[in-house]
């Protein structure tokens, strides 16, 4: 028997930490080696931890809704076998040692131990720490004990007489320079709304976008996808979607300009040679951005088949790791909120995002003539550092041929 620590998965790429939303176990429980142990959120997704060892939980160290990074200790476990092989009684025996020194190490500082969560949240509040209880292991605050003094604090507000400035009938109560008032609630920060803030704003800080779009007559796409649809569902069982059309054309213009399926890595670009397209899924308040794989290789049949699995597995939130990951490219439908026109946050650390707006009916002239076109935008927000505008232009000119040329002859559906 021996102690072990169970630490923090990586979880996607360019995952750095997570947020452990729910713990499954709790100490004395009894694990069996991949036994899912805790539920963690990032910016990627959703997933259960399993346990890496069988045996006994011994203590939990991160808190529920505490931000940890990737490889910290998340908890301990009292092994019932040596499941390293490699390691001998002595290297096990200095490991243990070192686990508990550590601990006893934490155990006299806890109370002043704070996850970067508790900090920013105290920062972002004006709450001095030493004046809050802490309702954690050995006394230490937790996000929750940070979260009840603010949720205390805007109670108290509501209750008291708000100082009122007659000039503009509003509160003068700010807080960072924003105006407050009676009825007005404070929500704080956290989950997948923290992680998705997070993420843009590294994206946003770190990489330089530029932006262009271009418009596309889809007259063509529009009335061969009407004549299609309803023998495709019924025969397929699930719907031939516009999107599905969308991805194939951009995953030929990838294929075509390989600079826009790359990534930035600091000293060097790397151009990736599968073309595997994130797509940004919406269910209630959560978003996440599965991956379809290889989509330069599948048929328009096959990327709609995986377009629907992917949303029913995002609406019933059996999304894996594995779903999540890959990404080299991002396509974002926006048109499926009726915008027509929107500029998109890179998925870090990718080097573009299109997004795909409204089909919209509009008059367009033609041999000097007005004509009902279906006309949509494609929009692409690009990373600087790996293009420039006239590779990004040569793909956006591709996608549009692509996609204003689309017929039964020239585009198979199978």
């Amino acid at each position: 028997m021996g102690l072990e620590k169970i630490t923090m998965p990586q979880l996607g790429e360019s995952v750095t930490e997570g947020t452990i939303s729910n713990w499954l176990i709790q100490p004395g429980d009894h694990v069996s080696k991949y036994d899912p142990i805790a539920e963690v959120l990032t910016d990627k997704v959703n997933a259960e931890v399993p346990s890496s060892f069988t045996g006994t939980i011994k203590e939990l160290i991160a808190q529920e809704d505490e931000t940890i990074a990737v490889g910290d200790v998340m908890c301990l476990i009292e092994t019932e076998t040596n499941e390293k092989t490699s390691e001998s009684n002595v290297s096990k025996a200095k490991t243990e040692t070192e686990i508990n020194q550590s601990h006893e190490t934490n155990q006299t500082d806890m109370k002043k131990r704070y996850s970067p969560a508790v900090l920013r949240l105290a920062q972002e509040n004006s709450i001095d720490l030493s004046e809050v209880k802490g309702n954690g292991r050995a006394g230490r605050i937790t996000r929750k004990d940070i979260e009840k003094v603010i949720a205390d604090r805007s109670n108290q507000v509501e209750s008291a007489p708000m100082p009122v400035d007659k000039e503009n009938n509003r509160s003068n109560k700010s807080s960072d320079n924003i105006y407050t008032q009676a009825g007005d609630k404070e929500i704080p920060v956290t989950g997948i709304r923290k992680a998705i803030a997070n993420n843009m704003v590294r994206s946003t800080t770190e990489i330089p976008h530029a932006w262009m779009m271009i418009e596309v007559d889809v007259t063509n796409l529009v009335n061969y996808r009407n004549a299609e649809k309803d023998a495709f569902k019924e025969t397929e069982g699930y719907n031939l979607s516009y999107f599905a059309f969308f991805l194939n054309a951009i995953a030929k213009a990838l294929k075509k300009f390989p600079e826009l399926n790359s990534s930035w890595a600091g000293d060097k670009i790397v151009q990736h040679k599968d073309i595997n397209l994130s797509i940004a899924v919406a269910h209630g308040k959560e978003l996440f951005v599965p991956v379809i794989k290889n989509v330069d290789e599948k048929s328009i049949k096959g990327i709609a088949k995986e377009i629907d699995q992917l949303s029913k597995k995002a609406r019933n939130g059996s999304l894996t790791q594995e779903d999540m990951k890959g990404g080299t490219f991002t396509v974002n439908n926006t048109g499926s909120f009726g915008s027509v026109q929107s500029m998109g946050v890179i998925n870090y650390p990718q080097a573009a995002i299109l997004q795909v707006e409204s089909i919209v009916k509009r008059p367009v002239i033609i041999d000097d003539m007005f004509a009902a076109r279906d006309m949509v935008n494609l929009c692409l927000s690009l990373d600087h550092r790996v293009l420039d505008g006239v590779i990004s232009g040569q793909f956006m000119s591709h996608i549009k041929g692509i996609l204003e040329n689309i017929s039964g002859d020239t585009t198979p559906i199978y």
